[in-house]
């Protein structure tokens, strides 16, 4: 099956009351710990690349090991951009066979993050990919993104039906209380996500898929994991998985989840080296990190996203 874009996923999602998951890749491992979990649950799947993953691995690396997902599964797979923040990126990623790309343009003033959407909308669409957009900003730090709690800001429902329809973008990020990295909620508070906004964005919206970004739940396990074996992580404050799933059941199609996989990798390496700490073989500790990305997908698809049997 070659790639496909995410408008027959997210129409299905939509109507089923589900959310495809969006998960960040950068290597072999974790692209095959997911792909292995997606495939055993018959899971549609979207794969994303940020900038920062281009430029580590290399574009061609990444798309090749895509295209071996691919032949291996068998599933519907979206290759996505992640937070493009300018149009040559993107331009760039769609000339080089990704399915959607993503066009961050909230650091702007509305007029202007306007005018760059319509333009990579404009030249997406003419090669028949599809493209997510930003309104409002999320907080936090993850790979190129980096917004302090200050200039965060809830998307505005008031906004968000001339955005659409001016841009003519395929799907919309929002800021309703989620942000990147793995510090979302000040330690003693509630976590909280705004359905609120949400609820009036599906009203302006009726039928239009939305994106939940910074979405990882953090999962205890592997924090204290990390912690035990010699992190330092004590106030790490993800999504409560309740809400994704709430999320999931209304206007939001697609969720992304990145820190969790860093964290189920990073926790999984560093217990294997201090259980054996003369072994050097990189296939005897990527393994184990790869079984844990491969649990922790399934986890997430089944408990959280609720799109398995979807494919």
């Amino acid at each position: 099956m070659p790639l496909v874009t995410t408008k027959e996923m997210f129409e299905k999602a939509y109507k089923g009351g589900y959310a495809i998951g969006a998960f960040n890749v950068n290597n072999m491992e974790i692209i095959q710990g997911i792909t292995e979990a997606a495939k055993e649950l018959n899971s549609p799947l979207i794969l994303q690349v940020s900038s920062g993953a281009r430029k580590y691995a290399n574009h061609t690396y990444l798309t090749k090991l895509v295209e071996a997902a691919l032949k291996e599964t068998d599933l519907p797979i979206a290759l996505h951009l992640d937070h493009g923040d300018t149009f040559e990126l993107c331009k760039s990623c769609i000339d080089g066979g990704f399915t959607s790309v993503m066009i961050d343009g909230s650091h702007h003033d509305y007029e202007d993050n306007v005018k760059l959407t319509s333009k990579v909308v404009e030249y997406a669409h003419a090669r028949g990919v599809v493209v997510e957009a930003e309104l409002g900003q999320l907080a936090g730090v993850e790979d190129d993104v980096n917004v302090s709690a200050e200039d965060a800001s809830y998307t505005n429902p008031e906004q968000v039906y001339d955005f659409v329809t001016r841009t003519n973008c395929d799907s919309l990020a929002i800021a309703i209380g989620t942000s990147h990295g793995a510090y979302k909620f000040k330690p003693g508070t509630e976590p909280e996500l705004r359905f609120d906004i949400l609820e009036e964005i599906e009203k302006k919206l009726p039928g239009f898929p939305i994106v939940l970004h910074g979405a990882s739940s953090v999962i205890p396990e592997y924090v204290e994991m990390i912690n035990k074996f010699g992190g330092d992580m004590p106030d790490a404050i993800g999504v409560p998985e309740d809400m994704l799933r709430k999320a999931a059941a209304m206007a939001v199609c697609k969720i992304n989840i990145d820190s969790d996989l860093r964290l189920a990798m990073t926790a999984t390496i560093r217990k294997y080296f201090a259980e054996n700490p003369d072994h050097f073989d990189p296939r005897q500790y990527l393994g184990p990190a790869r079984n844990a990305i491969k649990g922790m997908v399934a986890h997430k698809i089944e408990n959280v996203l609720g799109c398995n049997g979807k494919a």
